[in-house]
């Protein structure tokens, strides 16, 4: 064989190989394009978890019953089982058939044990009692609300001030006291 006959040939699979190599390069590019588009549409599926109109309603073994409304949810993306509320209603409907009726402009629900927080301009009313308050824990399971901060409790023989009130929701006990030993709860009675 002759040198050029040699070259032309080296020439050649040179080429056949670049073309190869390209090639298989843009067909991994193409590959790639749909894996990218679905990357991107979990991206936004991920980033967008509102749900409107959220209702959720439970009851714990006495047969209490839990009724939660809110205008809109967001589900935690760190923790699936917590969602975050905007304008939250709820009810709790006793065995006895008394209802205390909550309200706020946010919450945090846990789905798994139905505890919720309440904040921002907390609004409880059982009875002939109001509660108003700025931050409250509620729990079936402990059986319990606990509002604080800037706490308003009132009826129509009472009017009081305190840094947090605890009721027990069976037997409607309430703790009602200051955080600070020193300071007093404000008492009006009429």
């Amino acid at each position: 064989m002759t040198n050029s006959l040699v070259i032309k040939i080296l020439l050649g699979l040179s080429v056949l190989i670049a073309i190869f190599f390209s090639s298989l390069k843009f067909f991994k590019e193409e590959k790639k394009t749909p894996i990218e588009k679905e990357t991107i549409a979990e991206d936004i599926n991920a980033t967008t978890n509102i749900i409107k109109d959220v209702s959720y309603r439970s009851k714990d073994v006495k047969g209490n019953e839990y009724i939660l409304n809110a205008d809109e949810g967001q589900i935690d993306l760190t923790n699936n089982k917590i969602i975050f509320l905007t304008n939250v209603k709820a009810n709790v409907i006793m065995v006895d058939g008394e209802t205390i009726s909550i309200q706020s402009n946010y919450g945090k629900y846990n789905i798994n044990n139905y505890d919720t927080i309440f904040s921002k301009n907390v609004v409880i009313i059982y009875g002939d009692n109001k509660i108003n308050g700025n931050y409250l824990d509620f729990s079936l399971n402990r059986n319990s609300l606990i509002i604080s901060k800037n706490v308003v409790y009132s009826n129509e023989k009472n009017f009081l001030k305190a840094d947090v009130v605890e009721i027990n929701i069976t037997t409607k006990d309430a703790k009602i006291f200051m955080y600070e030993k020193e300071k007093k709860v404000k008492i009006k009675s009429n």
